[in-house]
């Protein structure tokens, strides 16, 4: 197999937007996509300051009257409750990002994260939040990103098109990584000093985010919009094109599974605090580590992009992120937690980009709302859901056992996947 898999049921091909008329394949040169990645880069900085202060803050209250199984419920609720309105969001709001204006719909939601930010702020300030508040806060916050994903993910193509989109994919996840490495650490280190510093620093971070976005000039207005059919009839037609597409169902369905079993975000606090002993600093060391080493692989995939065999690269990566998992389980000493985490977030790198690449290229750009709602929900199920699974493998099996029992099902769940989505498999060319 030379190229992408063709969809059983192929879709009428639309009108194809004209590119950018700068930029080519190097999206750097076109000064929307700049604005694009400094706002993305600022709001996932907001993002993972918040998520650190926010799990911290829930585990020491919980801990203050529960034992350590029966506290990381609570971590669990934080997904869940983000969860939730995911499920509920996330199609309809990839239909109204094949509808609406796509930049205007992103601009909105990076807003309403600030909002969310200033709520955690003004409850820190008040020195003992209940955690009924923190969890309402983080529900209305996972309801935003179910509209802002979608929307996000197909602006992109329009703001560099088909040439530039292969690296402009890899340059948006060098800002994810950096943010996801700052973050953590920097989330860390203010909440060594002060929860409310955390959250202040969230706000200024979704302020900047915000800022560059309504500099974009690029129209997000999506293409053939009088040509779609009533808003349930588009879900279902994006629900459709995923199911009978084996590429992007196969590459969607893996991420799922994967993290689902395998995600080690919620699991942090619990080793850094109770199985390491290492404290907010040591807390912010790991969940830093596996954002560098996501971020150095995104440099070097910057600079040498995977070109071929690409569905054998991620599988590759897949089962290097869950021998990393099982390590970090079975691991007593930080500085080889945070090794693991380093080699499983480049191998995650790896995986994201190939899959990234692989739906975008097989999705037409009129559906890429729906596709990218789709996939923001099996994404949004496996982080947050993964996280509710998590604390309650914890309350069965412990810390160590959770995380060992995750390592396996991710390998488990690789060699399914690859018999199951041989296509996916044999994916060769990512242009």
């Amino acid at each position: 197999m030379t190229h992408l898999d063709a969809p059983e049921n192929p879709q009428p091909a639309p009108p194809v937007p004209e590119d950018p008329p700068e930029g080519a394949t190097n999206p750097w040169r076109l000064r929307d996509f700049r604005l694009l990645w400094v706002g993305r880069l600022a709001a996932v900085l907001g993002i993972q300051v918040q998520s650190s202060a926010l799990l911290w803050q829930v585990y020491e209250i919980a801990r203050q009257d529960h034992p350590i199984e029966q506290a990381s419920l609570y971590l669990g609720l934080v997904g869940l409750v983000q969860f939730l309105p995911l499920l509920a969001f996330t199609l309809p709001a990839g239909e109204m990002a094949d509808r609406r204006d796509r930049k205007l719909t992103v601009v909105i939601c990076v807003g309403l994260e600030m909002l969310c930010a200033v709520a955690f702020l003004a409850m820190a300030i008040h020195g003992d939040p209940p955690l009924w508040g923190l969890l309402s806060v983080a529900a209305f916050f996972g309801a935003t990103r179910a509209f802002l994903a979608p929307a996000s993910q197909a602006l992109l193509p329009m703001v560099v098109g088909r040439p530039g989109l292969p690296r402009a994919i890899v340059a948006q996840s060098l800002a994810f990584q950096t943010g996801a490495i700052a973050g953590p650490a920097l989330g860390g280190v203010i909440v060594g000093l002060a929860v409310p510093a955390a959250y202040a620093t969230s706000v200024a971070m979704f302020l900047i985010g915000m800022s560059c976005l309504l500099l974009i000039r690029t129209s997000g207005r999506p293409p053939v919009v009088d040509q779609m059919p009533s808003r349930w009839a588009a879900v279902k037609e994006g629900l459709k094109y995923v199911w009978t597409t084996r590429m992007v169902l196969g590459a969607i369905s893996l991420d799922l599974i994967v993290v689902l079993f395998a995600g080690v975000a919620l699991l942090t606090p619990i080793f850094a605090r109770d199985i390491l002993h290492v404290g907010p600093e040591g807390f912010g060391l790991l969940r830093a580590a596996f954002g560098v080493g996501a971020l150095m692989m995104a440099l070097y995939l910057s600079r040498y992009p995977i070109m071929r065999r690409g569905g054998l690269w991620m599988f590759a990566a897949v089962a290097v992120f869950g021998v990393c998992t099982l390590t970090f389980g079975l691991s007593k000493w930080v500085w080889l937690s945070a090794l693991v985490l380093f080699i499983g977030g480049a191998a995650d790198m790896i995986s994201v980009n190939i899959r990234q690449t692989l739906i975008q290229i097989a999705t037409p750009d009129h559906m890429r709302g729906r596709v990218s709602s789709v996939s923001m929900l099996f994404i949004g199920a496996s982080n947050e859901l993964g996280e509710a699974y998590s604390g309650v493998a914890v309350r069965f099996l412990g810390p160590i056992g959770a995380a060992v029992f995750g390592g396996l099902g991710a390998l488990a769940a690789t060699g399914i996947w690859a018999k199951l989505f041989p296509g996916l498999r044999k994916a060769d060319r990512l242009t």
